[in-house]
C-alpha cells in the first residue's frame, strides 16, 4: 500500500497507520473551524439550546425511570445480534458470543446492571478499531478513504439495553417529533419519501408553489458535540445516573486505525483520545445523533 504523505509517497506503514488515524481523528477540528460563524461559537449555541428548548415545551419533561434488565433480556439482544466474523480488538465476534451465550448471561447480566446502577460505562467497552475503505479515485490519496469501525461486541449489548429505556422514555414524552424516521422502530426512507411525494402531488394538485431546501451534513456523527448533546439529554429528562450513564458512554473513548502490510501482517496506530462524535458502527450513536 502506497499513500501520499506531506506531499511525498511513503510505502511505511506504519506511517500510514498513523496518518489515517490523524487525518480521521482531525476532522471533526477542521470541518468545525470552517463552518462556525466567528461571531456564533459553540460556547454561545450550548448555552442557549437549553433555554431555548425549556420555554419551547409547557411542561418540564419527567425524569427517566430506572429499569435494570434481566438474563432473558440479555439473551434476547444476543439472538438479535447478526453473526459475523469481524471483531474489535478484543477478538471476540458475533459468532463466538452466540456459541458462548448460555454460560456468560448471567455475568453479564451482573455488569450491565452495575453499570445503570452505577453510571459508569466500562472503559474496556470504549476502544474502537478503524480499518480504511477505500471508496474511489487515487488509491494514494488519503480523502479516498472512509473509516469503517469495529467496536468490542460486549458494547453492543450495553448499548442495546441504553437504546431500548431511551427510546422507552422519549416515547412515554412524546419527545420525538412525527418526521424523524431515521433510527426509530417500524419507520425508515420509505415513510419520508412517501410524505414528501405526497405532500408535492398535493401541492400540484391545488396548484401551490413548491420549494426545497436540502441539505448535506458532511462527516455529522463524527462532529456532534458531547456539551451540546449532554446538555440537551438533561433538558429532556435524563439526569441523575442516567445522565452519568451517557456521559461515561462519550467520554474517554479511543480510537486505533489498523492496515495489513505485504505480507498481510496487521500494523496498528497509537490510540488518542477522541473528544468530538458519537461512536461510528455503534447502536447507540444513531439514535443519540437524533438529538441534534
Amino acid at each position: 500500500m502506497i499513500l501520499i504523505v506531506d506531499k511525498r509517497s511513503t510505502a511505511n506503514h506504519q506511517t500510514i497507520a498513523d496518518t489515517f488515524n490523524r487525518h480521521f481523528i482531525m476532522i471533526p477540528d477542521i470541518i468545525n473551524k470552517n463552518n462556525i460563524d466567528k461571531n456564533y461559537s459553540v460556547e454561545t449555541h450550548r448555552n442557549n439550546q437549553p433555554h431555548f428548548m425549556a420555554n419551547a415545551s409547557h411542561t418540564p419533561f419527567s425524569s427517566m425511570k430506572f429499569t435494570c434488565t434481566t438474563e432473558k433480556e440479555i439473551n434476547r439482544i444476543i439472538k438479535s445480534l447478526k453473526h459475523s466474523n469481524s471483531s474489535g480488538y478484543d477478538e471476540i465476534t458475533t459468532s463466538i458470543l452466540h456459541a458462548c451465550s448460555p454460560h456468560i448471561t448471567s455475568p453479564l447480566n451482573y455488569i450491565c446492571n452495575r453499570a445503570l446502577l452505577t453510571g459508569i460505562f466500562p472503559d474496556r467497552l470504549k476502544f474502537a478499531t478503524v480499518r480504511p475503505l477505500f471508496k474511489k479515485g487515487d488509491k494514494r490519496d488519503i480523502k479516498n478513504y472512509r473509516p469503517i469501525s469495529l467496536l468490542p461486541v460486549f458494547s453492543k449489548i450495553l448499548e442495546r439495553i441504553m437504546q431500548t429505556r431511551l427510546l422507552n422514555h422519549l416515547n412515554d414524552c412524546n419527545t420525538l417529533s412525527n418526521e424523524q424516521y431515521g433510527f426509530r422502530s417500524g419507520l425508515n426512507t420509505d415513510n419520508a419519501t412517501y410524505q414528501l411525494t405526497n405532500g408535492i402531488l398535493y401541492a400540484l394538485n391545488n396548484k401551490l408553489h413548491i420549494g426545497g431546501i436540502f441539505c448535506g451534513l458532511g462527516k455529522a456523527f463524527d462532529c456532534v458535540n458531547h456539551e451540546i448533546l449532554l446538555s440537551k439529554l438533561k433538558t429532556y429528562g435524563i439526569t441523575g445516573n442516567h445522565y452519568k450513564l451517557y456521559k461515561s458512554y462519550l467520554e474517554n473513548r479511543y480510537r486505533r486505525t489498523l492496515v495489513y502490510d505485504q505480507m498481510g501482517n496487521t500494523i496498528t496506530s497509537i490510540s488518542p483520545k477522541v473528544i468530538h462524535g458519537v461512536p461510528q458502527g455503534s447502536i447507540l450513536g444513531t439514535l443519540l445523533f437524533s438529538f441534534l
